[in-house]
């Protein structure tokens, strides 16, 4: 008589797939509850910010333009986006933040160098930024060889352009440049004059400056005290020469 063979028993597999179900749910459940575990405890906190580089730029202002405090969320900012708002400062060039975990950050700051400096109502002395920020001396010191401006309004549109200027023009260039006053006409409404340490008037314009101001370093070097007109041409006449031919050039 044949043999007759049973049929194989199915393996239970959906008892099988609601194990492996439920085993992931606990996991990611026990992650859930590790991530929040952590971000309440001190670890996940900021302990620490650190800036340097800062002259014109306080720590206050510093630590509210990037919205850091002691204490805040390690992970919350990107260092990416606490470097864009701080470069929204008008003092700040470039901006480097460094996170170390756990709590610390390391913040590089590059500002903009000053150019010039100015007295404001109250007779306290700015710094005037190349961006064209004014920010008050304090304890950083001043440069001797910057220019002083004077007469220049605050809404005036031109003095951030001269500050531009004049820190795209190497600091050998414009050291003998004493003080900067603006002296606007019909044919140049950017018209300024200069006057210098070794004793010369000069009439430009704040958009001819950069170009110009070879010319003018020559003449200082090998002429005596005179009036330098650099505008559509350059001229120069010493202040020797006959008073109407001054008043000519000034014209």
């Amino acid at each position: 008589m044949p043999k007759t063979r049973l049929p194989r028993l199915k393996e239970d597999k959906p008892v099988k797939k609601m194990s492996r179900k439920i085993t992931v749910i606990l996991l990611l459940l026990f992650i859930a509850l590790l991530a929040v575990i952590f971000f309440r405890s001190s670890v996940s906190r900021i302990t620490e910010i650190h800036f340097q580089g800062n002259k014109y730029t306080s720590r206050e202002q510093l630590l509210e333009r990037s919205g850091l405090v002691i204490g805040g969320q390690f992970f919350a900012a990107s260092a990416d986006s606490v470097e864009n708002s701080l470069k929204g400062l008008k003092t700040v060039k470039e901006a480097t933040v460094v996170k170390n975990f756990p709590g610390i950050v390391n913040i590089t700051i590059e500002e903009f160098p000053a150019v010039a400096y100015e007295l404001d109502q109250q007779g306290i002395l700015e710094a005037i930024l190349s961006s064209g920020a004014a920010v008050k001396v304090n304890d950083t010191g001043i440069a001797v060889e910057k220019p002083i401006l004077t007469g220049w309004k605050e809404e005036d549109p031109n003095k951030a352009k001269l500050s531009q200027a004049l820190a795209d023009i190497p600091n050998e260039l414009t050291s003998d440049i004493s003080e900067i006053v603006p002296s606007p006409t019909l044919s140049f409404p950017d018209r300024i004059k200069l006057y210098t340490r070794s004793h010369f008037e000069v009439i430009t314009a704040i958009s001819l400056l950069k170009d110009k101001v070879e010319y003018l370093n020559q003449v200082i070097e090998t002429e005596e005290p005179g009036l330098i007109k650099m505008l559509e041409a350059d001229t120069y006449v010493p202040f020797v020469a006959d008073t109407q031919d001054v008043n000519d050039i000034q014209e």
